[in-house]
């Protein structure tokens, strides 16, 4: 089971419109957290370690390209964003609020939309996990860094 993980993971920068410093933090940040420990099982007869290829197809659907050590395919998983919309666009909204309060506000009131932001990203986790069921087995870590990594693919100039 130790190299049922994620090696390394690319993703679809045509997909990618514009990156603020702090979208660029985050989006690197997720993908070294992923690297040092995640969990990923694709349903299957896969033989991991894997590289992932994340990306979107036609602004309406997920990809998962799982590949294995040397870059070859081995499958994909593709799911449709519409459940994760209205989820991303909330969650968008609120890491503009709390990289504006950063700035200005006082660090009880940085700390309540912090966990409100949080609390957005669970969701988004948890639905993420749900939608991989019986697809891609993942845990709650992986899933938080992923989901992370899907806002950064659907944000729009």
């Amino acid at each position: 089971m130790a190299d049922q993980r994620i090696v390394d993971i690319r993703l679809d920068e045509k997909s990618i419109v514009r990156r603020s410093p702090e979208v660029e933090h985050e989006r690197a940040a997720a993908i070294y957290d992923i690297i040092e420990k995640n969990h990923f099982v694709p349903v299957g007869d896969y033989a991991g370690p894997y590289v992932l290829h994340l990306g979107v197809e036609d602004r309406s659907r997920l990809t998962f390209g799982i590949h294995d050590e040397g870059n070859q395919p081995l499958g994909q998983v593709v799911l449709p964003l519409s459940p994760l919309r209205r989820l991303i666009r909330d969650y968008f909204q609120i890491c503009e609020s709390y990289y504006d309060a950063i700035k200005r506000l006082t660090p009880s009131q940085i700390e309540t939309i912090d966990m409100a932001r949080r609390g957005l990203h669970d969701e988004g986790s948890r639905i993420l996990i749900e939608r991989l069921d019986g697809k891609i087995d993942v845990d709650m870590e992986t899933s938080r860094r992923l989901f992370t990594l899907i806002c950064v693919l659907h944000i729009r100039g």
